[in-house]
């Protein structure tokens, strides 16, 4: 059997964010942007230039810049073969486009298209059907993040924690213990006070207002082999974030991992 990869995959949605185009392209186009609502980037910030996300302990996705046109169109293609550990010839590389629309009314358009080939294998278009859902909650945080921290350099925290069992129950479990409520309501979690900002399914997005500014997002989904994860990813925008991180991370482990889930 060949392994050309021959078979389309594909992936397309808008959102709409506040700012200008150039707000919305440091946002999208930038490693000080991406790592303030997407994941840990290194990007050489032009056309051909290199491009590395940081997915958890020695995870990544290593790519290359390959459209450039400030600040309407950015292409970049990673390596989907060496980030599923499959033959390299077997798969194309993942295309991700953002295309950047002025609107009237002080915002903008950007439209998002994820394409690939593959040789039409089982596990692939479980990969694309997950990564829709994977992904989106993402541009939840672009449009949070260009509503009230424009421009800014985040400090991120990260922590992740197994357990066994079913994703709906670990969620359930998680999202009772932090008190967390419907979109508007104010909470406070573990400290830290924030709003709502949106819900989704087994995840909620909080806008942190004290001690430290920022956004926060509460995860939980299913690893298989009858476990589940439950997370959270913070984005902190201030000067002492950093002493923050270093002082909380430890104890939000600790937290996660000490969680009584029901069997």
């Amino acid at each position: 059997m060949s392994t050309t990869p021959n078979v389309p995959y594909r992936l397309e949605f808008s959102v709409e964010v506040p700012g200008t185009p150039e707000q919305v392209w440091q946002a999208i186009a930038t490693a000080k942007g991406m790592s303030a609502w997407f994941l840990p980037t290194e990007m050489e910030e032009r056309e051909g230039g290199s491009l590395h996300f940081t997915m958890g302990p020695e995870m990544g996705s290593d790519g290359q810049v390959t459209g450039w046109d400030p600040p309407r169109r950015i292409v970049y293609e990673e390596d989907w073969a060496a980030l599923m550990g499959k033959d390299p010839d077997a798969l194309s590389p993942l295309t991700s486009e953002f295309l950047v629309e002025a609107q009237s009314g002080g915002t903008c358009v950007v439209r998002v298209t994820s394409s690939g080939f593959g040789t039409g294998a089982a596990w692939e278009s479980e990969f694309w059907d997950e990564m829709g859902a994977n992904w989106m909650p993402f541009f939840d945080n672009l449009r949070l993040y260009l509503s009230h921290f424009p421009g800014q350099e985040a400090t991120q925290l990260e922590v992740t924690a197994s357990h066994p069992g079913d994703a709906e129950v670990l969620w359930s479990t998680l999202h009772d213990a932090l008190g967390l409520g419907d979109e508007g309501a104010t909470v406070e979690v573990r400290g830290v006070t924030g709003t709502v900002e949106r819900v989704g399914e087994r995840q909620t997005l909080v806008r942190l207002t004290a001690p430290v500014p920022g956004m926060l997002s509460v995860f939980a989904y299913s690893v298989g082999d009858g476990k589940a994860t439950a997370g959270v990813r913070a984005y902190l925008f201030s000067a002492d974030a950093a002493d923050y991180v270093r002082r909380e991370e430890p104890a939000w482990r600790a937290w996660l991992q000490g969680l009584s889930v029901p069997a």
